[in-house]
């Protein structure tokens, strides 16, 4: 067999262009980084496009932009920006690559090892249904035996045919030594003789994959476990066409809770989606990493330059991930935290933004709130709602507030609230100054418990309930908390 004489592990990720980047997708890829960048190798996007009627350039750019965020950057492939190809051994699209896989099949049918199959699709319904009873349909082609002359003049007589792959004098079993789940035995006899190309020319899946594996040197193929029942036919074409095959990894599936394959029924699993929900980046690798791997101290909080440091394919399980949601979020939520108060800053403006909040531009205002809010964010977007009583366009008096508002102590309280912070000589009031304030209102009005206390927070935040008032004050503006003060004294 035709050696690959590469002694630079190169390896790829693949995805097919015909929806979003789904979470296990992304940790397929997140693991061939991680094994080329621990090995000094290359790491490669090919994009998968032969599906003519899913493939769509929206789908593409969606899955590039969300491998960008990612952070993960490769070494060849089609260019993040512009989709063009860089690197030696392009295209990277498979449906500009039809030309290659042609000139692959045609060496197949010229050594015997492929044929062309004229049978229709009712013709092989028909072998099905005959064949139910035996349970592992194989077809059945007349045609495996022709001469390459004769099926040629067939076509030449306007008969479409696909390209067959001949299985028939094959050796009885293969064995695949399976980097993560050891020694994997193939009968032969799995297989009939399958498609190469189909009738318009087409290439289907395993060819494709094989022969651009070949050319473009991948030393190693990590992918999902529900690749492996592809794995016969590809060793099969390799065998056919000569070559040496790359080394195999086929990686656990990534299960819901209840053990079944992840799925969008039980929340997100598109990467795009956890961004715009306010997970971070790191996170997202980080916990992805973990389905399926460990590291050797157990470490659960990573950066990727830590895993690139630990990862090793012994230790990868091949028993399913449980996809945790309420982990994942605990993770990010270490993540978000860990950032400087700049970045988070930077980090939840458009979510900020979208809401159209108007708060403080000052850094130290900024510093501060993050300071307080920090422990209660565990995705991006929670920020929405720990600054929401910090935007004074947005304070409202609730129907909630009306009972509130009812009570013979309200007036008074609200009364003397509203006279303190008048008083007050800055601009805003520490916790201490409020807690001292909110005392000198106990001892003013004789209020205590929730008659002293519910009052005020509506005064604040428009509500009975809510966030702890002594976070929040110190935040607010004087001339924001005389205001509402004032709206809330005014429906008593």
């Amino acid at each position: 067999m035709t050696s690959q004489n590469s002694s630079e592990v190169r390896v790829r990720f693949a995805p097919s262009p015909t929806g979003y980047l789904h979470v296990g997708g992304a940790r397929t890829a997140l693991y061939n980084y991680l094994f080329a960048k621990k090995n000094g190798g290359k790491f490669i996007l090919r994009i998968e496009d032969t599906d003519e009627a899913r493939s769509t350039e929206e789908s593409l750019r969606g899955v590039v932009d969300d491998l960008a965020w990612l952070g993960l950057k490769w070494d060849e492939g089609v260019d993040p920006v512009t989709l063009k190809d860089f690197g030696p051994y392009g295209p990277y699209r498979q449906s500009e690559r039809l030309e290659i896989y042609k000139k692959y099949a045609e060496q197949l049918l010229k050594d015997g090892k492929a044929y062309y199959c004229f049978l229709t699709d009712a013709e092989i319904e028909k072998q099905r249904e005959e064949n139910k009873a035996a349970g592992n349909f194989h077809v059945n082609s007349p045609y495996q035996d022709w001469s390459l002359d004769k099926a040629l003049e067939h076509i030449k007589a306007g008969n479409s045919a696909v390209v067959r792959f001949k299985t028939k004098g094959l050796q009885k079993d293969y064995i695949l030594h399976d980097l993560v789940r050891g020694e994997v035995k193939f009968p032969s006899d799995m297989v009939g003789d399958f498609v190469l190309l189909r009738s318009g020319g087409m290439p289907v899946y395993n060819f494709c994959c094989v022969v651009d594996d070949y050319l473009m040197k991948m030393t190693h193929i990590f992918r999902a476990e529900e690749h492996l029942p592809n794995t016969l036919r590809q060793l099969m074409i390799y065998q056919g066409l000569g070559w040496a095959a790359p080394q195999f990894g086929h990686i656990s599936l990534i299960l819901d809770e209840d053990r079944q394959k992840l799925s969008k029924r039980k929340g997100a699993v598109a990467c795009g989606i956890l961004k715009q929900e306010g997970y971070l980046n790191s996170a997202v690798l980080n916990y992805i990493a973990l389905l399926g791997w460990s590291h050797p101290e157990e470490k659960e909080i990573l950066s990727v330059d830590e895993m690139i440091k630990a990862f090793d394919i012994s230790r990868l399980n091949p028993s399913g991930a449980i996809f945790d949601r309420v982990k994942f979020k605990w993770m990010n939520s270490m993540h978000l935290r860990a950032l400087p108060n700049t970045e988070l800053w930077q980090a939840i403006q458009p979510y900020l933004a979208k809401e159209n909040m108007q708060l403080p531009q000052d850094p130290t205002w900024q510093d501060k709130s993050l300071n307080l809010f920090k422990p209660y964010m565990e995705i991006l977007a929670d920020a929405v709602e720990l600054y929401r009583p910090l935007d004074d366009k947005s304070y409202a008096i609730l129907p909630e507030a009306d009972e509130t508002l009812k009570w013979e102590p309200t007036k008074a309280v609200l009364t003397a609230w509203s006279d303190l912070v008048k008083a007050h000589p800055g601009d805003y009031m520490s916790e201490e100054e409020f807690l001292k304030y909110q005392d000198e209102v106990k001892n003013k009005t004789g209020a205590k418990g929730k008659n002293l206390f519910m009052p005020i927070r509506v005064a604040v935040i428009g509500k009975p309930h809510g966030a702890e008032l002594k976070i929040l004050v110190p935040l607010l503006k004087k001339s924001s908390l005389v205001a509402r003060a004032e709206q809330a004294l005014s429906k008593t």
